[in-house]
């Protein structure tokens, strides 16, 4: 333990050392002329503005600017005057107990490249690929289209795949190495969870000042597809509405309803349903998610006592001792899992100190605690995009 934790020193002071002059800023802070942390804090982390930036498409409304696209004299091509491109790289050393071997350099962890702009008036694109991920070519997760105004109705339009859990809470911007485990909890054999889907969302907000989703999914991950990317007739659908009480205080709510079918005579049938929250007081920041889930039948054994109840959630705290221009942050991160498929069981908690070199440089510390397993891990690298 004594020699990750000098290890650990050892990178942190070469990071310090050698990264004060990265100043270079990803594809949307170039395309609009301002700082990343307008919409991360910390990177990669969303702001409530950062969050609505997305929702929109990564548009920023009737505000694109003109120096961004060519003069084509056609009033029916929005044409980009650059491709605009961005890369992301994570690196991370590492210590697990209980693991073989314990200590280990995993760098890059994450190398990816993004690209994200504007198509035509209200319609965007995003996509990124990730050369690398835990050493492997990962391939393309988000790809997706954006309607924002679908024929001047308020309602927005997104087809591609991402994940089903964004609307609630974005694990790809989480800021702890720790994920949220129970958006990947998946019992038996079955398929559908909420990370990673292809589908069709319909978002709007009602007059009320509600957030309401609307989601079609396949239901079956992102896999490749051999003729056909759904592996079963079924489509899963997924439901959300959010309402912000006040200013720093939002409540939401959600249903999932899926069905999968692995041969003649074996069905799962999966409802998922629960809540989350977050709420701010001053410059403490609280969010949590609940989530249970039931499976009729997710090993297909066909049988009648196999049906499975999975239930969890998490709990985040963030402390920023500046709000938004902080220089350091700190976060505690709590998960539990349990389900009567006792793999998916988890207990952890974990704690994160993040320092801020550039808006676009982030390295940090994290402890986490398996409670579960009884197992430590100590993680120590950087976030970083340009």
């Amino acid at each position: 333990m004594r020699r990750i934790l000098i290890l650990a020193g050892l990178c942190a002071f070469v990071f310090l050392l050698t990264t004060e002059r990265l100043i270079a800023i990803p594809a949307f802070a170039r395309k609009y002329d301002m700082s990343c942390n307008v919409c991360h804090s910390p990177v990669p982390k969303l702001k409530p503005f950062g969050e609505e930036f997305a929702a929109n498409g990564f548009q920023l409304p009737d505000k694109e600017p003109p120096r961004f696209t060519r003069e084509t004299g056609d009033d029916k091509l929005v044409l980009m005057r650059e491709l605009p491109l961005a890369i992301r790289m994570d690196g991370y050393a590492r210590y697990r107990s209980n693991n073989d071997p314990e200590n280990d350099f995993q760098l890059p962890y994450i190398l990816k490249i993004l690209s994200g702009g504007t198509i035509a008036k209200d319609v965007s694109y995003y996509f990124y690929f990730l050369f690398n991920e835990r050493g492997d070519i990962a391939g393309v997760e988000d790809a997706l289209l954006t309607f924002n105004d679908l024929w001047s109705t308020g309602v927005g339009l997104t087809v591609g795949q991402y994940q089903v859990s964004d609307p609630m809470f974005k694990r790809e911007t989480r800021p702890t190495f720790e994920d949220y485990v129970i958006y990947k909890a998946r019992p038996g054999n079955a398929k559908a969870d909420l990370t990673y889907d292809r589908g069709a969302t319909l978002s709007a907000t009602l007059p009320t000042e509600t957030d309401a989703f609307f989601s079609i999914l396949n239901g079956n991950g992102i896999g490749s597809g051999a003729g056909s990317f759904d592996k079963d007739p079924y489509k899963n659908f997924f439901f959300r509405l959010a309402q912000l009480l006040d200013s720093t205080f939002l409540v939401g709510g959600f249903a999932y309803l899926g069905k999968e079918r692995a041969g003649p005579g074996l069905t799962n049938r999966t409802t998922m349903f629960g809540g989350d929250a977050s709420f701010q007081i001053g410059k403490f920041e609280l969010a949590g998610q609940f989530l249970f889930r039931g499976d009729s039948d997710p090993f297909f054994l066909a049988g009648k006592d196999s049906a499975f109840k999975t239930r969890g959630g998490f709990l985040q705290l963030a402390f920023s001792p500046e709000l938004d221009r902080s220089t350091w942050y700190l976060f505690l991160l709590y998960n539990r899992v349990s389900s009567d498929d006792a793999a998916l069981d988890y207990h952890s908690v974990a704690g994160n100190f993040s320092y801020i070199l550039a808006r676009n440089l982030k390295i940090m510390g994290e402890y986490a605690y398996d409670l579960e397993r009884k197992s430590h891990a100590v993680t120590v690298g950087f976030v970083t995009a340009f």
